[in-house]
């Protein structure tokens, strides 16, 4: 249902839009536990979806790696440049070129232009997107209540779209993110929200998280009726998620797991012993302070899941080099995986 409301917005800006030069959204993704099956809490779930934007006509999008190394993580800005389109018509009408237009023209057509309204400099700017979607949103809600019958309360965020679905007593949170895909790969820069406290508003993350859907749906296919694997890792994040271990820590374990241990292995007959595994893959990755990013680096990694070639060539992200780099971090996060392991 949330998906398709996604979609049926961005098809009603698409309609709106269509004379205008701005990015055009593309159908949306779920990602996350959500989508993926496993939510450490139902009472707070929050359902998140990636909408691939492309650019209007007469632009182009190239990615530019930063190399500031101020922010962690790997990160990109998305350059706007404009392309000839001197030679394309539109319903019978010479498309504007911002290019080689006539030059009093286009200051009189400047506000049109992509660079003019959603960039930062020549870079496509997260906040100006975010809040150019967010008041798409407002304008066009009465669609929701008219289609779906149900309410929708936006709320406050600088690099997502958020908003509460009301109906009655039942209640969902939303958060749209916005991407770039990479080539034709299954990974984007998005908008995704960090941690840091200051994100400059031209930085667009890499993420993984449309291959690791993916992947959870690789395994649902040759996963038993009775498979354990979601519960597993359902109940891993609920006990030790948000302590010393984040639930995205517990998820890259269990999907090593997941990629090794044959599914037949995963019945629920199997449960204990497959919770012992992750527990034990946690604690030898504590002792070695290394837990290998799933995605990239990863050379097993299903053929299905389409990613750019040099993804599969570097090495694999260690998601605990923070443990590496301070003794008190990771003496702590050893006595609390000891504690929950006793209890």
């Amino acid at each position: 249902m949330i998906i398709d409301l996604i979609d049926d917005f961005t098809r009603a800006f698409g309609r709106i839009l269509s004379n205008h030069f701005y990015p055009v959204p593309q159908r949306a993704i779920g990602v996350g536990s959500a989508f993926e099956g496993w939510s450490p809490c139902k009472e707070d779930v929050v359902y998140r979806v990636l909408v691939p934007l492309t650019p209007p006509k007469g632009h182009t999008f190239h990615l530019e790696l930063d190399t500031t190394g101020k922010m962690p993580g790997k990160n990109f800005c998305i350059r706007v440049e404009p392309m000839c389109t001197c030679t394309r018509k539109q319903q019978g009408k010479k498309v504007l070129c911002f290019l080689h237009g006539p030059e009093e023209e286009l200051r009189r057509n400047e506000e049109l232009s992509l660079l003019y309204s959603l960039c930062t400099g020549s870079y496509l700017d997260v906040e100006k997107t975010t809040q150019w979607f967010y008041l798409l949103m407002k304008a066009k809600r009465f669609l929701l209540s008219q289609t779906y019958h149900w309410r929708l309360r936006l709320l406050p965020s600088n690099r997502s779209c958020r908003f509460r679905l009301m109906k009655g007593s039942e209640s969902f949170r939303v958060e749209v993110l916005f991407g770039v895909q990479q080539g034709d790969s299954d990974i984007y820069v998005s908008s995704q929200p960090t941690e840091a406290l200051f994100t400059p508003s031209t930085l667009w993350h890499e993420t993984c998280a449309v291959a690791e859907r993916k992947f959870f749906r690789h395994i649902a296919r040759q996963a038993p009726q009775d498979s354990c694997h979601l519960k597993c890792l359902q109940l891993l994040t609920r006990v030790l998620g948000n302590r010393a271990f984040s639930t995205y820590t517990l998820k890259t374990v269990m999907m090593h797991l997941l990629n090794t241990i044959p599914m037949s292995q995963w019945c629920r007959r199997d449960f204990l012993q497959r919770l012992v595994d992750s527990l034990d893959y946690l604690r030898c990755s504590l002792q070695k302070k290394q837990l290998d990013s799933f995605v990239i680096g990863n050379q097993s990694i299903p053929v299905e899941i389409n990613l750019p070639p040099y993804l599969q060539k570097v090495e694999p992200l260690n998601l605990f080099w923070h443990l590496a780099q301070d003794p008190e971090a990771h003496t702590e996060a050893m006595q609390e995986y000891l504690c929950l392991r006793h209890r």
